[in-house]
């Protein structure tokens, strides 16, 4: 029968310590070896919103560009609803690979924790934050049969006759309703809230006269702009926009920038995915909105191209989920 040495026993012990330290090892060269090959298979990018608007048209240009610079196809999915949360739900039920891109917006992110009780999602954890790929501006416009040309010819109107005047939003906590009530607060005015299911009812209601003053992106009312069915009197951005060349911004009109906030179009993916692929998708995104091409024909659709790191993201993501919070809260609006 062997004895039991210190000897036998140190020897083991080593034995047993080399063998984990291999095994580890090939565990992250295998590791290592799957994310140098990514992506090794088609991807699929969710966008949460129906097809046609800003989202979808800044998550199909980037689609089409990392198919063409990873090499692998990039399938779109529109799976609208629920203020993106259905889609983003269906996001998060993939694996953590990097395989499964989703399209957010600054809605989702910033403002949907303050408007429902339970999400199936933290905007804070569930993530790994990619790059914000574009702004979004909201541009303010009038039904021309509102003797006003200027923003500050309808705050005078609105003095004039308090309560007279309707706003419409995409619905309550939406971006244009917290902007609105922001700029009441900040001109001394008071405007009726007319809430409406998406934006494009909203542009209709203003095309219509059910309400006097409505916000949008500018692609969305660039047509009845030019027709002369609407006027734009101001845009929420720290420039003038390029399709709207003669539009002043708020800034121009007396009244701060981030009184009417900007969307943005984002890309993330599911918290736990491995950091370099994180950081590629990032690296190549930023890229491809800053190209000549992409950029273009992001800034003909009223956006401002951006590209940003996924740490730039992750502050702005913060802040936002704060101060909506405040905003909400002071406009009244009960979680559902």
């Amino acid at each position: 029968m062997n004895k039991v040495t210190r000897r036998n026993i140190g020897r083991g012990a080593l034995a047993l310590a080399s063998s984990l330290a291999l095994a580890g090892t090939c565990h992250a060269q295998s590791a290592a070896k799957q994310q140098d090959a990514y992506p090794g298979r088609p991807m699929r990018m969710i966008v949460p919103f129906a097809p046609g608007a800003g989202a979808d048209l800044t998550g199909r240009t980037v689609a089409q560009k990392l198919s063409e610079t990873l090499g692998q196809p990039v399938v779109v999915e529109n799976r609208a609803g629920a203020n993106g949360i259905i889609g983003t739900e269906a996001a998060l039920k993939s694996p953590a690979d990097g395989y499964t891109l989703l399209l957010t917006a600054r809605d989702p992110l910033g403002i949907n924790p303050s408007l429902y009780r339970k999400l199936p999602y933290d905007s804070l954890t569930s993530f790994e934050y990619v790059s914000i790929a574009a702004w979004g501006p909201y541009v303010l416009v009038v039904n021309p049969k509102v003797p006003a040309g200027s923003l500050s010819q309808v705050a005078a109107l609105a003095r004039a006759k308090p309560g007279a005047l309707n706003y419409g939003s995409f619905g309550a906590g939406s971006l244009p309703h917290i902007g609105f009530e922001g700029l009441k607060a900040n001109l001394g005015i008071d405007m009726v809230h007319v809430p409406y299911k998406s934006a494009s009812l909203a542009v209709t209601g203003a095309l219509a006269g059910e309400v006097e003053i409505t916000a949008t992106s500018a692609a969305g009312v660039i047509g009845h702009v030019r027709s002369g069915k609407l006027r734009a009197i101001a845009v929420g951005s720290p420039k003038r926009l390029a399709l709207l060349p003669d539009v002043p911004t708020l800034a121009e009109s007396g009244v701060a920038e981030d009184v009417l906030p900007p969307t943005f179009f984002a890309f993330v993916l599911a918290a736990g995915t491995p950091r370099p692929i994180v950081a590629r998708l990032s690296s190549e995104i930023h890229r491809i909105v800053q190209s000549k091409e992409v950029s273009e024909r992001l800034v003909n659709a009223g956006l401002v191209p951006f590209g940003s790191t996924p740490e730039e993201m992750a502050e702005i993501v913060k802040r936002d989920v704060a101060r909506f919070a405040r905003a909400v809260k002071a406009i009244g609006i009960q979680p559902e």
